[in-house]
């Protein structure tokens, strides 16, 4: 039983995701933001067992970045469908995500991988700062928007991270090639 925890957890990232957007619909920001807390370290804790137990699985290397995805995406969704955040910023992540799908796909089966780095966790963890910002800003009517600079700068490390993992497959292609 124990082998299946970090797999577990994964799976119950994707059960609180309704509950983010339900609650950042009815403007409970709080609520909306202790589910993300409660995710966010389920997300830690699954990689931590993984890591330190030897029990990583196929299972967890799919989905355990597809549910962080899946969180993030339906996160900024709810903030665009509530006028918090302009359109343009979720369709610049969903391109991005799409891209990177779509060079994964490309790469399925093929012997190189890239692995996630610093700067695309640092680019996902730069998302979360501004949504819990947006959501505590709405939730207490701050006269604040320094949100929105979170949101650039998250984006700027996201074009940086696609530029980076696509030089990451171009490198190891290229080497290859080579040998």
């Amino acid at each position: 039983m124990f082998k299946h925890v970090p797999n577990i957890l994964t799976i119950s990232r994707f059960v609180f995701i309704p509950f983010i957007a339900y609650f950042i619909m009815q403007d409970n920001y709080i609520v909306a933001t202790v589910f993300l807390i409660i995710s966010g370290i389920t997300d830690v804790l699954d990689g931590y067992i993984a890591r330190k137990y030897n029990l990583s699985s196929d299972f967890g290397k799919l989905f355990d970045p597809l549910a962080d995805k899946a969180t993030q995406v339906t996160a900024l969704v709810t903030l665009v469908l509530k006028s918090i955040i302009p359109f343009w910023i979720l369709a610049i992540v969903i391109i991005k995500e799409f891209i990177m799908v779509a060079g994964a796909s490309f790469l399925y089966g093929k012997e190189l991988v890239v692995y996630s780095k610093w700067y695309g966790k640092l680019s996902t963890v730069l998302f979360y700062v501004a949504i819990f910002a947006s959501m505590i800003i709405r939730q207490f009517n701050l006269p604040y928007t320094f949100d929105s600079y979170l949101y650039y700068l998250a984006l700027a490390f996201t074009i940086f991270s696609l530029i980076m993992y696509f030089k990451g497959f171009y490198m190891q292609g290229y080497l290859k090639k080579n040998k």
